[in-house]
């Protein structure tokens, strides 16, 4: 008999499993993918370890996190400096005083913030939409050539029809700091997440291509709490509807030349250009291998945000009202589960940073180890 039976390989599935199994529990880890990690999990390629699941880049300010992974995996340096990539003009992302140079030819701090507060005055009153508030932090400029194409590619849908809310804030530098988190940590497992993931899991039994679902009762008969990580309307057969996701398609290609982009990731931010961007990943690590010699060629992907379907990988919660107010019944459901408790990203259905996913995962040991 098992204490725990984990349904999930990801970050949160695998730092539950290794605090269980520190504290001397006896710990099962299901998997209906053929491998660990979940949707961090990385891939080798021709020495390049390639995110299968979309660009992840380590970034938090939490120390206890940051303690807890560098126990598990050495960080490179890494740090996210994005470019945007509108009809062939290139601009800094975030935000910053090289964008504005680019965008209008300012050269001083005072000069950028000048030209921003006289394209900002054009809103006036309470942004009624996602177009207003992005106006109304950064000016038409720049909304019009770094913020409406990419959005709209992002969600599917125009930006007057989504609500103000989802754009809380564009960071806006009058600096030349081109590092996009403001994070006091941040990196990329060298070797890659699945390496990371497997130091996590070390010891503990894993059985990969295992469908919860399929054996459920015999599966949750193993143990005597079920940590679950899936779905939490799959959980309940979509019994009161389905929630719904943006999922993201990848375009995978190794290319026979040693330098496609020269930046980890580049945004297309034209509505004109069907993906979102292109994420070249042996920058991720410098275009190294592990001796530290140059790699002769290169892997990139091609994003392209779509509506999420069931069959479809779920990346992203569409965090509006209807959907809110549809886990929250969810949750009720959840919440008279006796034996089982849910967790992470798609468990509670809640758009987590990897750092935020780490830091669930400890809370939840602590209360329940």
């Amino acid at each position: 008999m098992y204490d725990y039976l984990i349904v999930g390989s990801g970050l949160f599935g695998a730092t539950f499993a290794r605090q269980a199994a520190d504290a001397g529990k006896k710990v099962l880890v299901i998997d209906r993918r053929g491998n660990i990690a979940g949707n961090v999990y990385t891939e080798d390629v021709e020495d390049i370890h390639v995110h299968k699941y979309g660009a992840h880049i380590f970034h938090t300010n939490d120390k206890k996190v940051w303690d807890y992974v560098i126990r598990y995996a050495d960080f490179n340096r890494f740090t996210n400096a994005p470019v945007a990539n509108y009809r062939g003009e290139l601009y800094s992302l975030p935000f910053n005083m090289y964008t504005f140079n680019k965008m209008w030819g300012v050269v001083t701090p005072e000069e950028a913030k000048a030209k921003i507060d006289e394209q900002r005055a054009e809103i006036t009153g309470e942004p009624r939409n996602l177009e207003e508030q992005a106006i109304s932090l950064v000016g038409r400029d720049i909304f019009e050539k770094l913020v409406k194409g990419y959005t709209e590619k992002q969600w599917g849908r125009d930006c007057k029809d989504l609500p103000a809310f989802i754009i809380k804030r564009l960071p806006v530098r009058l600096t030349f700091d081109n590092n996009y988190f403001n994070a006091l940590y941040q990196g990329i497992p060298i070797g890659g997440y699945t390496k990371l993931v497997e130091n996590l899991l070390k010891g503990i039994e894993v059985r990969l291509k295992c469908d919860y679902f399929e054996n459920r009762a015999e599966l949750d008969a193993l143990a005597e709490k079920v940590i679950y990580t899936g779905p939490i309307d799959a959980y309940f057969g979509y019994s009161l509807g389905t929630l719904e996701y943006r999922s993201v398609r990848f375009e995978t290609e190794l290319l026979d030349t040693p330098n496609f982009q020269g930046n980890a990731a580049v945004n297309y931010t034209d509505r004109e250009t069907p993906w979102t961007r292109i994420i070249e990943h042996k920058w991720f690590e410098f275009g190294k291998d592990a001796e530290g010699n140059d790699l002769p060629k290169t892997v990139i992907s091609r994003e392209y945000s779509s509506e999420w379907k069931p069959g479809d990988e779920p990346y992203y919660p569409v965090n509006d009202a209807k959907n809110g107010a549809l886990y929250q019944q969810y949750k009720a459901l959840a919440d008279k589960e006796q034996k089982v408790i849910f967790g992470g990203r798609l468990g509670e259905y809640k758009y987590y940073d990897m750092d935020q996913t780490i830091a669930a995962a400890l809370k939840l040991a602590e209360k329940e180890l």
